[in-house]
């Protein structure tokens, strides 16, 4: 993806019109235009200057963007300029409105000159009224330039509203001197009240007026930004040639030595080599507990050493810290477009053109209704200067940007704008049992010796022949063997079984072990044992079954601790409304224990770490799924999912692989999630609802269709008020977001329809085909999209290393169609 600064654009017609132009050149996929940063996003092989040049022809200016830092990105250099104009504009204002309004109305004094003197207030009217024009003259520079490329704008109504105002004005202002030469007294004082000299500026100064307000408020939406941004200190005190320096944070490099004393920010991701202290890490993880820190622990970038001394390597610098990676992420979210702002953009490709069209027909029916040209014009002007696009344009991406800064700052990470909107419309949420649901540090809970046998004894033997397996089970009967300071013996020849099962030898001694099932495959296990292990299962608790030389010696039950908060967590997604489930490798009792203690709606157990994607796939059918998971394993399933959720805690493949990244290893953050994405739409159907209802009523009302009933009129300047501040309203209501507690559950409400039933039942058709030439993870997901695009197959897993794709078919389909399909891709099939 190609990030491009785009100037010129003022309203949500202007952003359309860039779209529609880039999307139209050879080789874009995709495009996404964000009114609120002035920025665009492209995919695709065209080259920059093709798609600088499709700007450019469509009126407006672009360039790529360079390697600015994020404060630069961040910073609101607009509202001060807008400030400037503004207060010039004033200044002239105020003193055209004391001669238009005070003199003329109130009799205010003025000058002898121009006291009594019409054609002199006219003057000096339109010097005062056209010095306003020349202060706001980007209106008319942008606005006629649009309009000379056919893509009219918001400033294109501002300005015609304006123009025709100042030139209507010009035009009566000469009629009134040839009624002086003529002696017309009446003609001349008639004509003072036709001027609408006042009305030009004040039009383009309400704008300015709201042009400003709007601009500060979106300056406030990237504050949780700035906030992160400002943590991260601008220099840095570090270790060259045995001596302290202090030197700019962008000079660290990796490997540097860099020393952090007590409540300086950390400057750079690193490693502590010596010292000890706690460190603050909530700008990272939202967590306002401070975390210990000791020599070989991670530390990271923008966090703060609160009381100790702390000497760090440097690992990661500059955009590579995990401050920089969020932030970055946050903006490329920020720069998507949500499914639902697509509505805002087919209005605004049409909307101004038809504001014009609607302004002139207009003043044609009220001249045709017998009124004079200055009425039919004052009521086509505030037609043109009431309709406001630029709302239309603000609705989605404000609230998407403040949204996206409120899940940052509380460790939440949406990497798209589809998946802030999506999160909260999921019905389904499949929870990965280990590392989401419990800790994924399974410890002993239970030992129980057999006959002659003591747990020592046991312990020792289980452990020296689990010590050589890599299963987070052994490692746990490993651990307590440490723990408890048991020596083990050496074990050689070790064997792990299909079917959950162990072999090696200690000297002539053979050790097996393994699960209740497979040890009875060898072994005939007494009932009581049978008995005492079904009893641990239905605890929660896995039992492992030893015997030495096929002598039964016991029981060792491991258990692998549930998260304090995924009681809490699960109920609040019930409370929510969505179906949980969750999913485990585990037997079906073990299962059925831990989902009873944390309230799981159903389970799916025995499941092999390959079969994951297979169940999401399934669960899909019964409504939107969200599949939260932290391991490699999961990486097929989130991808599979609508929204794959990332536990904090996760690998870089199943972080990768998510919609969603949860900096903490807390589950409470999923139902968090879900209720922020939630109030997120809810804030952007209001803003629409307040963008396209403010167009519906105000045209109307401009135009004067209420007063032949009500006599509602209509003037210019109010309706340039009512403009001005239509966009202010729509930013402000997103600003209000950023008053929400997206951990309080007092508001959560159910679904209207939620899932009541699952049916994780296969009753598809496997088929398995050969395809060769695939060599590499691209041609996997190639070949996969492709297929998954035919309306029988259901799901397609490729695997090029053994030249297969595994089909899931709804209905029979023939080789000739899968044939055809695969070599259109470039790849060669056999059935």
């Amino acid at each position: 993806m190609q990030k491009y600064d785009v100037t010129g654009m003022s309203c949500a017609a202007c952003s359309a019109r860039v779209e529609k132009a880039v999307n139209s050149v050879d080789g874009v996929s995709s495009c996404a235009v964000n009114l609120l940063t002035n920025s665009m996003s492209v995919e695709g092989n065209a080259s920059p200057d093709t798609i600088i040049n499709a700007v450019k022809n469509a009126g407006y200016g672009a360039s790529l963007q360079g390697a600015k830092a994020p404060a630069e990105d961040l910073q609101d250099t607009e509202t001060p300029k807008m400030k400037k104009r503004l207060i010039a504009s004033l200044v002239f204002l105020i003193v055209l409105m004391y001669i238009s309004m005070g003199h003329t109305m109130w009799n205010f004094p003025v000058p002898d000159f121009l006291d009594g003197n019409c054609i002199g207030i006219g003057i000096a009217q339109l010097i005062l009224s056209a010095v306003v024009m020349v202060i706001n003259q980007k209106f008319f520079i942008s606005g006629f330039k649009s309009l000379i490329h056919k893509a009219p704008n918001m400033d294109t109504l501002v300005a015609m509203g304006s123009g025709t105002s100042f030139i209507w004005s010009v035009i009566v202002l000469f009629s009134m001197t040839k009624y002086q030469l003529d002696e017309n007294t009446e003609k001349v004082m008639q004509g003072m009240h036709e001027f609408y000299f006042e009305s030009a500026a004040m039009i383009l100064t309400l704008i300015t007026v709201g042009k400003m307000l709007e601009s500060y408020s979106k300056g406030k939406t990237t504050s949780a930004l700035q906030t992160l941004i400002k943590l991260s200190p601008q220099t840095a005190v570090i270790e060259r040639d045995g001596k302290e320096i202090t030197v700019p944070v962008s000079e660290i490099k990796k490997d540097d030595v860099f020393i952090v004393k007590a409540g300086e920010s950390i400057p750079a991701d690193g490693i502590v080599i010596s010292g000890n202290s706690s460190v603050n890490e909530s700008s990272l993880t939202g967590e306002s507990i401070p975390s210990d820190k000791s020599a070989g622990d991670s530390v990271s970038a923008a966090t703060v050493n609160l009381l100790g001394f702390l000497r760090c390597r440097a690992v990661n610098v500059g955009e590579d810290t995990a401050i920089s990676k969020i932030i970055k992420l946050v903006e490329d979210a920020s720069s998507t477009k949500a499914p639902v702002a697509k509505i805002a953009d087919k209005v605004s490709g049409i909307f101004v053109p038809t504001v014009i069209i609607i302004a002139l027909i207009t003043s044609v029916i009220w001249l045709i209704a017998g009124k004079d040209m200055g009425y039919a014009l004052a009521r086509g002007i505030s037609v043109l200067v009431i309709s406001c696009p630029c709302a239309l344009g603000l609705a989605t991406p404000v609230a998407i940007m403040v949204g996206n800064g409120i899940g940052a700052k509380n460790g939440i990470l949406f990497k798209t704008a589809v998946s802030l909107e999506q999160t909260g419309k999921t019905k389904i949420i499949a929870l990965d049992k280990t590392g989401t649901v419990t800790t994924g540090n399974p410890s002993v809970t239970d030992i129980i010796p057999y006959g002659n046998y003591n747990a020592d004894y046991l312990i020792k033997y289980a452990a020296s022949v689990e010590k050589l397996s890599e299963h987070p089970l052994a490692l746990a009967v490993v651990n307590y063997a440490d723990d408890n300071n048991i020596s083990l013996e050496k074990a050689d020849n070790f064997t792990a079984l299909s079917g959950n099962g162990i072999r090696a030898f200690i000297g002539d001694t053979e050790i097996s072990g393994g699960s209740l099932k497979y040890m009875n495959s060898l072994i005939n296990i007494p009932d009581d044992i049978a008995e005492k292990s079904d009893e641990l299962s239905v605890q929660g608790k896995t039992p492992l079954i030893f015997a030495e030389n096929n002598n039964l010696m016991g029981i060792i039950a491991v258990a692998d601790t549930i998260k304090p908060d995924s009681s809490q967590a699960i109920q609040q997604l019930k409370d929510m409304g969505l179906k949980v489930i969750m999913l485990t490798g585990d037997n079906e009792k073990t299962a059925r224990a831990i989902a009873s203690q944390t309230g799981v709606d159903d389970v799916v157990a025995g499941v092999l770490p390959d079969e994951k994607e297979n169940i999401i796939r399934r669960l899909k059918k019964s409504g939107s799924v969200i599949m939260a998971g932290d391991g490699i394993n999961d990486a097929p399933a989130l991808t599979r999912a609508d929204i794959g959720i990332a536990v904090g805690s996760g690998t870089d493949i199943a972080i990768d692989s998510a919609d969603v990244v949860l900096m903490k290893n807390n589950l409470c953050d999923i139902p968090s999630a879900v209720r922020l994405s939630r109030n997120v739409m809810k804030n952007i159907k209001q803003n629409l609802f307040w963008a396209f209802i403010y167009n519906v009523i105000g045209i109307p009302l401009a135009a004067g269709l209420w007063i032949p009933v009500f006599g509602w009129t209509l003037n210019p300047m109010f309706g340039a008020a009512a403009m001005s501040l239509s966009s202010f309203c729509v930013v402000t209501n997103a600003l209000r977001l950023n008053l929400t507690d997206i951990h309080d559950t007092k508001k959560d409400k159910s679904l209207k329809n939620p899932v009541t039933e699952i049916n994780i039942n296969d009753d598809n058709i496997t088929k398995i085909i050969k395809v060769k030439g695939m060599m590499c993870n691209h041609c996997e997901k190639r070949v996969q999209d492709a297929l998954e695009k035919l309306p029988a197959v259901e799901s397609a897993v490729a695997d090029y290393q053994k030249g297969t794709v595994r089909l899931s078919l709804s209905d029979e389909i023939s080789d000739r169609e899968l044939k055809k399909t695969v070599e259109e891709q470039g790849y060669k099939f056999n059935s």
